[in-house]
């Protein structure tokens, strides 16, 4: 098959040991992003195969009715940068694997690595450094400090091991249906979701982005939180309602924040609030950025460009593509 994968921008892929399962096919890489959908179908006008990199690249109606050789769409996890019913439309069949068999401890790590650089104000001493001027300041410790993590999943699990390390105390809120899950382990739910923002120092959304989860965290949400409090967001940013959090740290409710997505991606407006903001430490969009997670995804998505090609798809999203 001619297999083109979209927005490698290291060219990391072709280093990998997953690469090899991609032996035996016709295979581009594109180390770049178009984000114009006529560009883009002109490049991979070719291509019966897309492979994507998340949500880097939306694939559009408009997109896809430029796409006449296009049989396979293969990603990883959800899908809201896929327009799913263009997809049928133009027998494209979307595969994608949404669970996994372990969280992505990546991004539990980078909630941990941006936690603790906005408590222990690691940018701001680095440039102080670097300056010339030594100390910037004085940090806190998370010892002690109460860690809200917002979602009762893998992920927000494996931060919470890395918060009992630290000496912190955990709590928990988000869906009825988690927070049963969560006091059925054992775990301390908040009383209310009021209570959970309004006394949790670091609150962490760890939540898929879906339809019913878009907006969740309001700016009402947010008020709660107090000045000194710290907000992070690894996860999506749709999961904040639209411009709360900007105003949000505007106001100093909450006073701190750290994220790593943002509603336009890429984002290469340096006079973004979030960017300017001398309170928020902003990071691009890496939480899932190492080698070992790109190894372990897309060794799963290019199982799925193999098994196409076999006659045997797996994952499909919208099987009656295949079954028509």
């Amino acid at each position: 098959m001619k297999v083109h994968i979209l927005d490698d921008w290291f060219d990391t892929l072709r280093t990998l040991p997953c690469f090899e399962k991609l032996e035996g096919q016709d295979v581009t890489v594109w180390t770049d992003h178009e984000p114009d959908p006529a560009a883009l179908a002109e490049r991979v006008k070719e291509a019966e195969a897309l492979v994507l990199f998340r949500e880097r690249t939306k694939i559009t109606a408009e997109l896809l009715d430029r796409l006449p050789n296009l049989k396979l769409i293969s990603q990883r996890s959800v899908y809201p940068h896929i327009d799913v019913k263009a997809c049928t439309r133009n027998n494209v069949l979307l595969c994608s694997k949404t669970g996994g068999a372990g969280p992505s401890y990546a991004a539990a790590e980078l909630t941990l690595g941006l936690m603790l650089a906005s408590y222990r104000q690691i940018p701001a001493q680095f440039d102080s450094l670097k300056a010339g001027k030594w100390q910037a300041g004085v940090g806190r410790t998370l010892r002690r400090r109460t860690l809200g993590l917002y979602g009762y999943g893998k992920i927000a699990k494996a931060v919470a091991t890395y918060a009992d390390a630290l000496g912190m105390k955990v709590q928990w809120w988000g869906s009825e249906e988690g927070r049963a899950r969560a006091k059925a382990d054992g775990q301390t739910v908040a009383e209310s979701r009021e209570s959970f923002f309004a006394t949790s120092d670091v609150v962490s959304v760890h939540v898929r982005l879906t339809p019913e989860t878009r907006g969740m965290i309001t700016a009402n949400d947010l008020a709660k939180m107090g000045s000194r409090a710290l907000f992070i967001n690894t996860s999506r940013s749709g999961l904040v309602e639209k411009g709360a959090l900007e105003a949000g740290i505007a106001k100093g409710n909450p006073g701190y924040a750290a994220v790593d997505v943002f509603d336009e991606e890429p984002l290469t407006d340096t006079s973004h609030p979030l960017l300017t903001h001398p309170n928020v430490i902003a990071t691009p969009h890496i939480g899932f950025v190492t080698e070992d997670e790109f190894n372990m995804q897309f060794s799963d998505i290019f199982d799925q460009v193999n098994a196409y090609a076999e006659g045997a798809p797996i994952h499909m999203v919208n099987p009656d593509v295949w079954n028509g």
